[in-house]
């Protein structure tokens, strides 16, 4: 499948291209939405007003010839470039978020290839949620083309490195969270 064809599927089509091969994504949770949804408030509160975007997890980007990736969360900072109104974005954001889901082959995707994409395709900063450990770690792209480690917390009021007066309240997000009521295994119906 071509990056054409990929950006082409209807809007709520499943998957990721990868190495021209359509993937199965994560399947989100109410945990992973919930944290999805209070970051996008966050986030679109601070971003807009200064002239950027936030989009959520149905924007394709094309990161490279052959590979598509759809993110939980793409911020495009305030005088950076934006993307056009339809089709697979070729543009990086300048801030991209995952949500990890709890299976192995989805914190590896998140942790592993992901990243990858992410620095060749340019994006400056690379944010990793993680419910489980309940943290955050932002990593942001170097001069060498690999992500560096630029914080790592789990709660508190944060200073978000490279955005001017975007401060996290950890504490509040994890909150959100745990409206949801206590872990339990989804037995099915």
């Amino acid at each position: 499948m071509s990056l054409a064809e990929w950006a082409a599927l209807p809007e709520d089509g499943e998957g990721e291209l990868v190495d021209g091969q359509l993937v199965e994504e994560e399947e989100p949770t109410p945990n992973h939405e919930s944290i999805v949804a209070w970051l996008v408030v966050v986030l679109w509160s601070w971003v807009v007003p200064r002239g950027g975007f936030v989009f959520g997890s149905e924007i394709k980007l094309a990161v490279r010839p052959r590979r598509g990736r759809k993110p939980d969360l793409s911020v495009y900072l305030p005088g950076g470039p934006i993307p056009g109104r339809r089709g697979a974005v070729r543009v990086p954001p300048g801030i991209i978020v995952e949500v990890i889901s709890a299976s192995p082959r989805d914190v590896r995707r998140d942790r592993i290839e992901k990243p990858d994409a992410y620095a060749g395709f340019g994006v400056r900063f690379y944010w990793l949620v993680d419910p489980s450990a309940r943290t955050l770690e932002i990593f942001e792209l170097g001069a060498d083309g690999r992500y560096a480690r630029a914080l790592g917390a789990s709660q508190g009021i944060i200073d978000v490195p490279g955005c001017d007066e975007l401060r996290l309240d950890l504490d509040a997000l994890w909150a959100e969270v745990d409206r949801l009521g206590p872990e339990e295994a989804d037995d099915g119906p």
